[in-house]
């Protein structure tokens, strides 16, 4: 496993996204995959898949704190007041204290960003949270947000096709954690000519080398979503292969600023 050493927290970057798993599948998924090795976990009350993500957990029948747990606060409860009880209901479901990870899982124009930190770092300050963070956050409102608060992680799309690289830069200067999702373009990686070439080279996948990309980068994670056994272990399997500057440059060269995941209530870019 490759770590990240964020605010002096040794990080897995290799994670597990639960987006769109649900009931046994989401269990038995979670709980395979430490078995194969993950360690890095995440969900979202949105997903509606805390509760099988927490069993999953305890099913694969290892300690608590040897796994790096995310979970997210949804739009409809970024008001003080509501952050506490919405993450309480988190941990309920999950059967946690703590998760180590609690981020804002989108931004609104509404919320009263400042206020939402604070509660959140008072969950921080009772451990039932270790970390504080954001997703989705731009450039302006990540520097923003931590400017207020230590701000442990933002978690974004991230791809060969979408340059993150002034986010990536402006998570080295803040000391946090740039988290990829979607880091396989929803599968747009395996066709591209360029990451076949380099996967031959490697004997390996376009995925697997798109996700190496990833965890090369300095201050990146990446948290593929893998429903598949074969695919949860293919998407492990970086371990023993590195990609060279010359093969880092062809992928950085991929950008263009293609953005899969836009919805109706994103920021402005």
């Amino acid at each position: 496993m490759i770590y990240k050493t964020i605010q002096g927290v040794d990080v897995p970057a290799l994670g597990l996204g639960t987006y769109l798993l649900t009931g046994r599948a989401c269990r038995r998924g979670v709980a395979e995959a430490i078995d194969i090795g993950y360690r890095h976990i995440d969900t979202a009350a949105v997903y509606g898949n805390e509760e099988e993500t927490g069993q999953g957990l305890r099913d694969a029948g290892i300690a608590r704190e040897d796994i790096f747990l995310t979970t997210k606060i949804w739009m409809d409860n970024l008001i003080p007041g509501r952050i506490a009880p919405a993450a309480g209901e988190s941990l309920s479901r999950l059967r946690t204290p703590y998760v180590d990870l609690l981020l804002i899982h989108w931004p609104t124009p509404t919320m009263e960003l400042e206020a939402c930190l604070d509660e959140m770092q008072a969950l921080q300050e009772a451990g039932k949270v270790r970390h504080i963070g954001v997703s989705n956050f731009p450039p302006a409102l990540m520097r923003r947000a931590a400017a207020h608060a230590p701000i442990f992680c933002n978690q974004v799309e991230y791809h060969p096709y979408l340059d993150q690289s002034t986010l990536r830069a402006l998570a080295q200067e803040c000391d946090a954690l740039l988290t990829a999702y979607s880091p396989l373009a929803r599968g747009a990686v395996l066709r591209d000519k360029t990451l076949k070439d380099i996967a031959a080279a490697h004997n390996k996948t376009p995925a697997q080398v798109t996700l190496r990309w990833l965890l090369q980068l300095d201050n990146v994670a990446a948290i593929p979503k893998a429903s598949g056994s074969q695919h949860r272990r293919q998407n492990f399997d970086l371990f023993d292969f590195e990609l060279d500057n010359e093969q880092m440059r062809r992928i950085d060269a991929l950008a263009r600023g293609k953005r899969i995941g836009n919805p109706s209530w994103a920021p402005a870019w």
